[in-house]
């Protein structure tokens, strides 16, 4: 009874300041220099192909930290490996607005991309073992949303800085808001010692037990191997096509003639809408299951990519870019949910982490084929490529995630 009481009364108000607070302050520390990094590094001595690359390093250093990442959060918890992220984050903005030297500026990326390793696995993991299982979904599709609102928010708040600061205000507003997020992280409840947690898996109650002897990475990766191969692969194709559409947008927008201000515009609103339905789409993952948001998510995102090629007029790109921001947008939190689902106790911060690793690959892969295909073809043949990967991932998903209500395996 007092299990079913626990359930009925959960609140996601009731951890909102831990759970979601850092989040929103750590994603404007990185919504700040997004924008600018590109140009710090050309203002610096670089190419436009070197400053092209040092952007990439804080997916490098996402990527190469993710596996790492577990042992910091499985020796430390999640609460100080929270903090110890953005105090690391804070730091590296420090650098980068204070030392104007290429190679500082660029160590300095790869530590953003570092600490967002160990910040995303810590938050993911806290929100998983902190809310009852019928509410993982909108848990983590508002933590995904709460991310994207900081992004958008950073932008403008480095905007008003470095109308007096120059480009260097936009990095003392990353470290200043990193360092915010450090400090609020201090109200999560330390998780190192599990408590009794209520849930449901396959219909069932489940309680979390003590924690145990963490496993490997290596015998996690050994006994979920069929797990990440199946899901895995989806969950890879979600965020090659997430990044992608980053770039296509303000591409074919350039390639069709729109003027900067129209295209920014155009982006605007596309990520607005992507940015007001994250829970929603986290309610419907928690009453119809997963797969009702992630194949959904997939093919909106690879009609929107379809049709993007066909468009000749700022109105009709618009459109476009509208079907894409809401396929993203129902899709918040699914990545996430899905790591959430089929990750083990004890063992879940090693699997997070190679769950992230996956994500990751896809980041960096879904642009580098577009480079590939574009260099090879054109642009539209680069875009279309990218609306076939996205109708991959949904017959991955489609075949592989459980239908219904059914969690995991």
């Amino acid at each position: 009874m007092e299990v079913a009481e626990a359930i009925d009364t959960f609140s996601l108000r009731s951890i909102a300041v831990p759970a979601f607070g850092p989040t929103v302050l750590y994603g404007t520390a990185i919504g700040a220099i997004l924008p600018v990094i590109a140009l710090t590094a050309r203002d610096l001595g670089a190419t436009v192909a070197l400053a092209a690359a040092i952007v990439t390093l804080t997916g490098i250093g996402s990527l190469l930290t993710n596996v790492p990442a577990t042992l910091v959060t499985t020796r430390f918890g999640e609460k100080w490996a929270l903090v110890g992220a953005s105090a690391w984050c804070a730091l590296a903005m420090v650098l980068a607005a204070s030392v104007p030297v290429l190679g500082v500026f660029a160590l300095a990326v790869f530590m953003v991309g570092m600490a967002g390793a160990v910040f995303g696995l810590a938050r993911q993991s806290y929100v998983t073992e902190a809310v009852p299982l019928h509410f993982r979904a909108r848990a983590l599709s508002t933590l995904g949303g709460s991310n994207r609102i900081g992004v958008f928010i950073g932008p403008f708040a480095a905007a008003g800085v470095m109308s007096f600061a120059g480009t260097p205000g936009a990095y003392w507003v990353g470290a200043a808001a990193a360092f915010a997020a450090g400090l609020l992280s201090l109200t999560v409840p330390d998780l190192s010692v599990r408590t009794p947690r209520a849930g449901k898996r396959n219909g069932e109650l489940e309680d979390t037990v003590a924690a145990v002897a963490a496993p490997s990475i290596g015998s996690i990766l050994r006994s979920h191997s069929r797990v990440f191969g199946t899901v895995g692969i989806g969950v890879l194709l979600i965020a090659a096509v997430r990044a992608t559409r980053q770039a296509v947008i303000p591409l074919w927008a350039q390639h069709l003639g729109i003027d900067p201000a129209q295209t920014a515009l155009i982006y605007g609103i596309s990520a607005g809408i992507d940015m007001l339905i994250f829970y929603p789409a986290g309610r419907v993952m928690d009453l119809r299951g997963r797969r009702a948001v992630a194949v959904p998510c997939m093919l909106f995102m690879a009609a929107g990519l379809g049709l993007l090629p066909l468009t000749s007029t700022p109105l009709q790109l618009l459109l476009a870019a509208l079907l894409i921001g809401f396929g993203n947008g129902i899709g918040s939190g699914i990545v996430m949910t899905l790591g959430a689902d089929f990750s083990p106790q004890p063992g879940r911060p090693q699997f997070l982490g190679l769950w992230r690793l996956l994500s990751d690959i896809g980041i960096l892969s879904g642009p580098g084929l577009l480079s590939a295909v574009t260099a090879a073809v054109s642009l539209s043949a680069g875009i279309l490529a990218t609306a076939l990967m996205g109708l991959a991932g949904a017959a991955v998903l489609w075949k592989f995630v459980p239908k219904g209500r059914r969690i995991g395996p």
